[in-house]
């Protein structure tokens, strides 16, 4: 038990000790520690033009702020703290906002810089292997006609835009870099709703278990989906106010063509938080039926118990008179004593049953 809470912990608290006394701003990266290189791509379009790559070193994508394009600059992986550094330093971002794209446990939030907006929010999936939903912190740095993306690792649900992107479906080529943060956002909520059909196959699945045959494994699992959801609604919850604070911000970086799609990013955000709701509300519903099935499974073998011993109870009072060692007992010496008493206990057993079961006893 003391195992699983040291594998479940991190995933709620992840340590940040090491930061302890650094003054505000140090760069220090809190999460997994990786190994592999940081992968950088951009995609710079306009309307006509397109051009994406990817880049061997931080210092390539700086000029692209000179070009008029739409630049989305995207970094796999926050290790590398001194990259994360660089960027900082030439695109003038606040060293707080450097240090919370470095601390993996940031809560969902948005700020307004002027020059530039700072969003961070979760990009959930579910892990099959761990059987566990998986969170990943994503940053990202909205400017006048550019965008920087950070993320922990390599791979995300952005595909489908980076597509749009290149085919140049739909209207993200002909808007500004506010749509393209948008549809960031959009597909991550999005991605909930896959989350919320695998969570509720497992919910379907465990009240089949739970109705059928409830055991200490069933149990394990009731527990189990129950953390899951309050990681997943501690996820989610904050995302709310930031599509929200996003949609009012009075800032010349989000026009108000875009406004109105954040307020349909917004509404799918509060499905998402009913749907967690119900979830846990039914997992609680779950365990309390469990209980309560426990508690008729005793029952059950109670009045089995109970039923056995009650028809004995005559039948053991009668073969007790008749073990007393008197002398003079006038049915000892019957002939046809013994088949006699053997039968009228029979008739009362099959009495009494009878009896049970007139009265739905049995």
């Amino acid at each position: 038990m003391k195992k699983k809470t040291r594998d479940i912990m991190p995933r709620f608290m992840k340590k940040i000790s090491k930061k302890t006394g650094l003054p505000p701003g140090t760069l220090i990266h809190v999460g997994e520690k990786k190994t592999e290189k940081i992968r950088i791509r951009v995609m710079a379009y306009d309307e006509e033009n397109l051009e994406e790559k990817d880049l061997d070193t931080i210092e390539e994508c700086f000029p692209y702020l000179k070009k008029p394009t739409i630049t989305w600059i995207n970094i796999d992986g926050l290790h590398e703290v001194d990259v994360i550094d660089k960027i900082g330093k030439h695109f003038g971002l606040h060293p707080l906002v450097l240090e919370d794209i470095l601390h993996t446990n940031q809560r969902p939030k948005v700020e307004d810089f002027e020059d530039y907006l700072f969003i961070t929010s979760k990009m959930l999936s579910y892990d099959d292997k761990m059987n566990q939903v998986h969170a990943e912190q994503f940053s990202l740095v909205l400017g006048t006609h550019y965008m920087i993306s950070f993320q922990e690792e390599e791979g995300d649900v952005f595909n489908p835009i980076r597509e749009r992107i290149r085919k140049k479906t739909g209207r993200i080529r002909k808007m500004g870099a506010d749509y393209l943060a948008y549809a960031l956002m959009d597909a991550i909520v999005d991605n909930y709703f896959v989350l919320m059909e695998k969570l509720g196959e497992k919910i379907e699945s465990l009240e089949e278990s739970l109705i059928s045959d409830p055991g200490p494994n069933t149990l394990n699992a009731i527990h189990h989906l129950k953390r899951e959801l309050i990681f997943l609604r501690k996820s989610v919850w904050p995302l709310r106010e930031v599509i929200n604070s996003m949609e009012r911000l009075e800032s010349a970086l989000i026009h108000d063509r875009t406004s109105i799609f954040l307020r349909d990013v917004y509404d799918h955000t509060i499905q998402v938080i009913e749907i967690t709701e119900t979830f846990q509300d039914m997992v609680s519903g779950m365990l309390d039926v469990y209980l309560s099935s426990l508690s008729n499974r005793m029952n059950e073998v109670m009045k089995v118990l109970t039923i056995i011993a009650t028809i004995f109870i005559p039948l053991t009072f009668i073969a007790g008179v008749y073990g007393m060692n008197f002398k003079h007992m006038p049915e000892l010496e019957w002939h046809w004593g013994y088949h006699i008493v053997l039968s009228i206990m029979a008739i009362l057993a099959i009495f009494m049953l009878f009896y049970f079961r007139k009265k739905r006893w049995l």
